[in-house]
C-alpha cells in the first residue's frame, strides 16, 4: 500500500474517488424523487446539460423512471450510453419547447460557459413550473480554479493526463458564474424564485500526488471547514434553482 493510500484511509475513510460526484448524484436523486411525486399523469423528463460522451457514471441512471435527454456541442453526446436521447446543441439555444423538463442537471459545466446569463434564461424557459435546475461547479475563489485561471490549457491537459483524463475531455474554463453572489444574481434575472447553494470541501484530489502536498491540502480542508468565515473558499458549489410554481 502506498503512502497516498494510507493517508486516504486515515484522513478520509468515508470519501473515495470522485467524492464530489457521489454527493451531487445524491442531490440529484433526491430532486428526482420530488419530481416524480409532483408529476401528475406525465413522465418525468430530465435534461443533462453538457452531457458529453458519458465518460463518468450517470447522474440519472437509465431505467430509473425518467426520460433523460442530453445536450452538448460535442457530437459524442449522440453515443452517450447514459442517455435515452442525445442532441448536439448549446445551452444558450436549447432545441426544446417551453416547459418541457421537470429537472435540468449540469455536472462540471457552468465553469465553461461563455454566456451564463443566456444559459440560465434558456434553462428557465424549458423547465416546467416548479422544476429545478441543479448544478455542480468549482468555486472561483478556491486555489484550484485560481491556479487554473493563471495557467495555459496545455498545463491543464498535463494535470488531467496524470489524473487519467484524455486531452479531448479537457475543456477551457471561464468561471464567469462561479461565485455564489453571481449565481444568485443570474438566477434572479432569469426568474428563479428560490436558490439554495452549498459550499463543500473534501479530500484534496489535485494534491494527492505526494505526502507533503496531500498534507497541505488536508490542512486547507480542515481550515475552510472548521472556520465558518472561510466557507467562501471551499472548492465546490452545488446549487439548486427553482422555477416558480
Amino acid at each position: 500500500m502506498s503512502w497516498i493510500e494510507r493517508m486516504d484511509r486515515v484522513l478520509y475513510p468515508s470519501q473515495g474517488p470522485r467524492w464530489d460526484d457521489a454527493h451531487f448524484r445524491a442531490v440529484v436523486g433526491a430532486a428526482l424523487a420530488e419530481a416524480r411525486a409532483r408529476a401528475q399523469g406525465h413522465g418525468v423528463r430530465v435534461l443533462d446539460l453538457g452531457a458529453g460522451a458519458g465518460i463518468h457514471d450517470a447522474l440519472v441512471p437509465r431505467g430509473d423512471g425518467a426520460h433523460v435527454v442530453g445536450v452538448d456541442p460535442d457530437p459524442r453526446v449522440l453515443d452517450n450510453p447514459h442517455l435515452d436521447e442525445g442532441q448536439v446543441g448549446s445551452g444558450d439555444a436549447l432545441p426544446f419547447e417551453p416547459a418541457f423538463f421537470d429537472l435540468v442537471v449540469a455536472n462540471n459545466v457552468v465553469e465553461h460557459l461563455d454566456a451564463p446569463e443566456a444559459v440560465f434564461a434558456e434553462v428557465f424557459r424549458v423547465l416546467r413550473p416548479g422544476g429545478r435546475f441543479l448544478f455542480k461547479t468549482p468555486n472561483r475563489f478556491h486555489y484550484v480554479p485560481l491556479l487554473a485561471q493563471l495557467t495555459p490549457m496545455e498545463f491543464h491537459r498535463w494535470v488531467n493526463r496524470r489524473r487519467g483524463r484524455a486531452d479531448e475531455d479537457t475543456f477551457k474554463t471561464r468561471y464567469a458564474a462561479n461565485r455564489p453572489a453571481v449565481i444568485r444574481a443570474l438566477a434572479a434575472r432569469a426568474g428563479f424564485d428560490r436558490v439554495r447553494i452549498e459550499l463543500l470541501e473534501g479530500r484534496p484530489e489535485y494534491l494527492r500526488f505526494s505526502p507533503p502536498t496531500y498534507l497541505l491540502g488536508w490542512a486547507w480542508e480542515r481550515m475552510v471547514n472548521g472556520v465558518p468565515g472561510l466557507a467562501t473558499f471551499r472548492v465546490l458549489i452545488v446549487a439548486e434553482l427553482r422555477r416558480p410554481t
